[in-house]
């Protein structure tokens, strides 16, 4: 078990299997010692866990939440690219993607979901730089979809 997966069941998370594509993309590609993560939704036993628009029927607390689940399929789609967690070095950078309406600014807050669970799981390694956008909508109704680069060994 990898450093990373080890901390993930101190924090009572196991990784899902990662999800196929849902449409015509791949889930990673690996160039160099780079690794760049497809957006992904916040999918929980196959499902949308999450849906609906911040500032609108979703709260900061369920967006965060929706956050945090992206970033454990981002994990995940990880893991199925290395094979092994021990081989990511680091997480560079995410982008944030947050369903809200055009009143709604607190898409920094929502993406702390993610920003923290994923320092939580990966220690000094999951510092990252980032972005996070607003969204008109996003597939199937979700509420936040977030992307990532990481650094692997080769």
């Amino acid at each position: 078990m990898s450093a990373i997966e080890t901390r993930l069941t101190d924090l009572g998370i196991s990784l899902p299997d990662a999800a196929a594509p849902a449409a015509n993309y791949v889930p990673y590609v690996r160039t160099g010692n780079q690794l760049f993560i497809s957006g992904q939704l916040p999918m929980d036993a196959g499902k949308i866990a999450f849906t609906g628009k911040l500032g609108g029927d979703v709260s900061v607390e369920d967006g965060k939440a929706a956050a945090k689940t992206c970033a454990i399929n981002l994990l995940a789609q990880a893991k199925a690219a290395t094979g092994n967690l021990d081989k990511v070095v680091r997480l560079v950078k995410i982008v944030g993607f947050v369903n809200s309406t055009a009143e709604f600014t607190d898409q920094p807050q929502v993406i702390n979901g993610a920003s923290d669970f994923l320092v939580d799981a990966m220690g000094d390694a999951g510092r990252h730089a980032r972005s996070a956008v607003s969204a008109a909508s996003l597939p199937f109704g979700a509420a936040v979809e977030i992307e990532a680069i990481f650094e692997i060994e080769d």
